[in-house]
């Protein structure tokens, strides 16, 4: 089926997004994905395989990782893959003109699935499990907050933070990559590839819902208009950035 053109380019992305620019990790990471979503075979792949693809991939990155030796490199390859996976169900749904909102809460499940498993490869290379909790903690507030958010009328994902999905897939990769090339610990500091990239995504995790939360009281409508959800109900909303879009 031809694409809408709407998904095409980081254009067709902001505008799915609130007009907002992405940046840095997130406009690389789009422009992959997009690429990617426009050749034939993947374009013909269907979005919610492709969402549930990743969150497999990203699961068997966990026990490989856990492995030792020079396994971490493989589990480095297979979370990159899981991250590339998980942009191209919403881009190949926008591109072939299937999105609908079904695919939405599909995407999302996944999302937050795969969230949870980065930070299960992360602990399974060695970073304190009480860090991993405490990232788990921050990633789905942030998620949490910006689904809220969009329900009660903020338009697109409110801000492009820098934690966002592509961030998190790069600090566990840069985990795994270290762990199976330099074993005995990230240099210069005495700690393990694990520790050091753990306390890297706490950090940027709570600058980027610092991030969120600004953008949030920002956006948000003061008062709830008709055909968006009310106190304790949920609404319609979008996939965050890095992700695929409106739904599927």
């Amino acid at each position: 089926m031809p694409g809408t053109g709407r998904g095409d380019g980081l254009r067709g992305w902001a505008e799915l997004h609130g007009d907002l620019t992405p940046g840095g990790p997130a406009r690389g990471w789009i422009r992959l994905v997009q690429g990617l979503a426009s050749t034939g075979p993947v374009s013909r792949v269907p979005p919610d395989v492709l969402s549930l693809a990743g969150v497999l991939v990203a699961a068997g990155a966990w026990p490989v990782a856990a492995a030792g030796g020079r396994c971490p490199l493989l589990a480095a390859a297979l979370v990159v893959l899981a991250g590339i996976l998980d942009g191209l169900d919403g881009a190949v749904a926008l591109r072939t003109g299937t999105a609908r909102p079904l695919g939405a809460v599909v995407d999302a499940a996944a999302d937050r699935v795969g969230d949870l498993l980065l930070v299960g490869v992360l602990g399974a290379l060695g970073a304190p499990l009480p860090l991993c909790a405490g990232i788990a903690a921050l990633v789905m507030l942030h998620e949490y907050v910006r689904a809220r958010a969009q329900s009660v009328g903020m338009p697109g994902v409110g801000a492009v933070t820098v934690a966002e999905r592509p961030t998190r897939v790069i600090v566990v990769a840069v985990a795994a990559l270290g762990a199976g090339t330099f074993p005995a610990g990230a240099p210069w500091t005495g700690w393990g590839w694990a520790a050091v990239c753990a306390l890297l995504w706490a950090a940027l995790a709570a600058v980027g819902l610092t991030q969120l939360v600004v953008a949030v009281a920002r956006t948000v409508p003061p008062h709830f208009g008709s055909g968006r959800g009310g106190p304790g109900h949920g609404g319609p909303g979008h996939g965050g950035p890095g992700g695929d879009g409106p739904g599927r």
